[in-house]
């Protein structure tokens, strides 16, 4: 009876050893499922300069390096820094630095007028380029063993190479695509060791004509998944019929495979709206191929589907499960829009409908940071430009960082995605694919833009070249037309007669688009780029000696119309279906016309801080339903009291009253999209104008002469700040009289201290020709304004941002951090 017992409760161990390893090994497969993106931005060490990196021939292979193989130059020193982790104290030389990321260190340099330095003043806006290093250690657990586990680099700039633990791992030219590797074999897990990664940025040459940067300038990311997965930018959602009842729901979806024995698997997607709520569900079964990748097909359908537009950004997802044996190993998620998009003869139709194009070129940089852009100050420049009217986006002149399209999707503004360089060789064709398999599930974007102004437009063999890269395109996503932004050679060489939507930077002042129109009859044709006005904040004078450019209109570029009076041609000629303002935002680099001491352009209608221009209301009063009257210039001229000065004025309404103290000088009637101008005798008070709509008085702007600065005002986007340590506080800075007025002309230095979780990241002013430190604790106001750029910590509190000016009343701000 005894033995039996034994034998018995011997089993009955045995069984829940058995079943306690299988509960065991159905964590580990669960533990396998989890699809992990984890930030990888924190706690990066940066050296600028190059450094000397010898590669060693081992017994073992090619392509490591030794373990003493990097040798840092410094004044004082040579220090060695090894690749092998329990070695890497040598790092911590003065030389190295620790950053987080994004980071531009072209930013952090000094202005100089030295082309041999690499201080272009086009590419870099007479900021040095250069070589730079980045180094990070990193831990990988036990628990990852057996996942697939990869890197990826949203952007770099530019030519950058990258090595993990002394294996090299491959070079990236291209500093407006994604890079990605595969770490699995070579990192170490659990006690084997930390993970070292070194990047080496090269940034000597230039892309563009404007200014891009230096580093690693975007989000990376640590990806961990099962070996059987979706592969990466690995699904496609369409819409191939949309009615008001239903939408046709097509969802094509790549898993790979990256063992050696078929996967027998299940592929589970949900359609689900913006609340999470399941409207349809498809399962697919399917074996996968040993070392292979398989598209699978899958049609579901969305009920009386709610559409998107730039005014209901409406959004789903499709939530993707891949199962083996009723678990599931891998997940991923898509967000796509119910839209319907066509160009053609008669203009750009968005649903169904007629939708003229409010849009705005954009290059990536903003005040203090360059073109290390967090993702509120992304989003920050999305909310002016909706502010204004603007419903369209153009990314000049290249694809952008993925979280502004997803900030696009999400606030609804339409894109055009646009590839940076003409070139159909092998690097050419991999950077255009890039971005039409990452971005192609974005309702926003409603057009391909292939190039822009590219020299060999209009000849055979750019027409050659542009069919490769069309022929790509309409494979990759037959959704969309693809256009090139052209502003010569549209009529030779058949170049044009390659695209599906001829695009037309300005229209040549004769306006070529309307003549092309009838000689060209099936010829589809959308302004692609207008205006090029060229202005500086404040500014009502020329002075070539400090580089600004009046509001005025006393210089404008010849191909170009002025502010708003490029919409009236969208007015008269729907069929050209829109337009991209050259600019919205002015941006480092390209100063026109001048060029030192200039450091940024004068194109935009804002500033580079955004801070909007007189230019602005032009756009605000053309694209948006709002009363608009603007007057300018300010009304601060000492010293001309009597003299003639002509008084501006931007509206849409029908007629403008304009007074001077009171006293009407005359009503004038108002011509949709220009300005109206009057000319008085200057005298020293209060300019006020007064918009009238079927003469009802429905706006007033006013201009005031005022008294000398007296104090400084502090204004932030926001009251809290996530506690993240990347959140930002947008903070104006205004420098104001005693009645609390901004005083137009001031150029007072405020210096900023702050205290509590946070830093300050950048300053700026708009001017463009200041040679200040954007990375620095004071700036100088610019007309009046300045710009403090503050960044959260990874810890709650309450940051408290002051700011003194020697003989000014100072000011101060709270903002939590929660």
């Amino acid at each position: 009876m005894f033995k039996r017992l034994i034998r018995y409760c011997s089993i009955c161990f045995f069984l829940m050893l058995c079943a306690i390893k299988g509960i065991s090994q159905n964590a580990q497969q669960i533990g396998l499922a989890k699809r992990t993106k984890e930030s990888f931005d924190f706690n990066w060490q940066f050296h600028k300069g190059d450094i000397a990196i010898k590669r060693a021939v081992k017994a073992a292979g090619y392509g490591g390096l030794t373990d003493v193989n990097v040798k840092v130059e410094t004044n004082k020193e040579v220090v060695i820094a090894y690749t092998d982790v329990d070695k890497a104290a040598a790092f911590k030389a003065e030389d190295w630095k620790e950053v987080n990321l994004p980071h531009d260190w072209c930013v952090e340099g000094t202005f100089v007028n030295d082309n041999s330095i690499g201080s272009q003043p086009a590419a870099n806006g007479y900021l040095p380029g250069g070589i730079g290093f980045y180094r990070k250690e990193f831990e990988i657990p036990e628990t990852d063993k057996g996942k697939k586990i990869s890197i990826e680099f949203d952007g770099i700039f530019r030519n950058s190479t990258v090595w993990v633990n002394g294996q090299l791992l491959g070079n990236h030219q291209s500093g407006y695509t994604p890079s990605n590797y595969d770490l699995t074999d070579i990192l170490r897990y659990g006690n084997e060791g930390k993970n070292v990664i070194l990047v080496k940025v090269d940034a000597t040459e230039y892309e563009g004509w404007w200014y891009e940067g230096c580093g690693i300038y975007r989000h990376v990311w640590l990806n961990k998944t099962n070996q059987v997965h979706v592969d990466r930018f690995g699904t496609y959602v369409t819409t191939p019929s949309i009615s008001t009842d239903e939408a046709a729901i097509s969802i094509k979806t790549n898993i790979k495979n990256e063992l050696g024995v078929v996967k027998n698997i299940t592929l589970t997607s949900k359609i689900v709206d913006n609340k999470g709520v399941v409207l349809d569900t498809k399962t697919s079964s399917q074996a996968i191929e040993p070392f292979s990748t398989t598209e699978i097909s899958q049609k579901g359908t969305i009920q009386k589907p709610l559409l998107w537009s730039p005014e209901t950004p409406n959004l789903y997802k499709v939530l993707t499960e891949v199962s083996e044996n009723g678990i599931v190993i891998d997940n991923y998620q898509t967000t796509f829009g119910v839209r319907t998009i066509e160009i053609n003869r008669n203009g750009v139709f968005l649903n169904g409908k007629l939708y003229p194009v409010k849009g705005t070129c954009n290059h990536q940089d903003f005040a203090g940071i360059g073109v290390a852009l967090p993702d509120k100050i992304n989003e920050y420049k999305l909310k002016l430009l909706k502010e204004v009217g603007c419903n369209a986006y153009r990314c000049s002149h290249n694809p952008p960082t993925p979280e502004l399209l997803d900030m696009c999707d999400r606030m609804g503004l339409l894109v055009l995605d646009e590839n940076r360089m003409l070139s159909s060789s092998e690097e050419g064709k991999n950077d255009l694919t890039t971005m039409l398999y990452r971005d192609r599930n974005h309702p926003c974007i409603f057009m391909w833009s292939m190039e822009n102004e590219e020299p060999i437009q209009g000849t055979v063999t750019g027409a050659r070249i542009l069919k490769t890269l069309v022929d790509i395109t309409h494979k990759i996503d037959p959704t969309r037309p693809v256009t090139a932004a052209m502003n010569h050679g549209r009529n030779d060489g058949g170049y044009s007669d390659v695209l599906d939507v001829v695009g037309y930077n300005y229209g040549d002042k004769g306006l070529a688009y309307v003549k092309d129109h009838e000689k060209y009859p099936n010829r589809v044709e959308f302004c692609t780029e207008a205006t090029s006005f060229v202005s500086t904040r404040g500014e009502y004078n020329n002075d070539c000696g400090k580089g600004f450019v009046s509001n005025l209109g006393l210089w404008q570029p010849n191909w170009g119309p002025l502010p708003g009076e490029d919409w009236a041609d969208i007015v008269k000629y729907p069929y050209l279906g829109g337009l991209f303002v050259w600019t919205a935002f002015d941006y480092r680099g390209e100063p026109t016309p001048y060029q030192w001491p200039c450091v940024t352009s004068h194109f935009g209608f804002m500033d580079i801080c955004g801070f909007p221009k007189d230019g602005y209301y032009a756009y605000k009063a053309a694209w948006t339903n709002e009363p608009v009257v603007h007057i300018f210039p300010h009304w601060n001229w000492p010293g001309r009291k009597g003299d003639s000065i002509q008084v501006h004025c931007y509206t849409n309404c029908d007629e403008v009253e304009l007074l001077l103290n009171g006293k009407r000088i005359s009503m004038q009637k108002a011509i949709p999209y220009t300005k109206l101008i009057w000319k008085l005798v200057y005298k020293p008070g209060k300019l006020e104008a007064r918009g009238y709509k079927g003469g009802k008085l429905v706006t007033t702007d006013v201009v005031e002469t005022t008294t000398a600065p007296a104090q400084v005002g502090l204004n932030s986007d926001c009251t809290t700040l996530k506690a993240d340590g990347c959140d930002v506080a947008v903070i104006k800075v205004s420098i104001k009289d005693s009645k609390g007025r901004v005083v137009p002309v001031a150029d007072d230095l405020v210096t900023f201290s702050i205290e509590g979780p946070g830093k300050i990241i950048g300053t700026g002013n708009g001017n463009p020709s200041s040679h200040e430190p954007d990375k620095a604790s004071q700036r100088k106001a610019f007309n009046g304004y300045c710009l403090v750029l503050v960044q959260s910590y990874k810890q709650a509190g309450e940051i408290k941002l002051k700011a003194f000016s020697k003989t000014l009343k100072g000011d101060e701000l709270t903002i939590k951090v929660q």
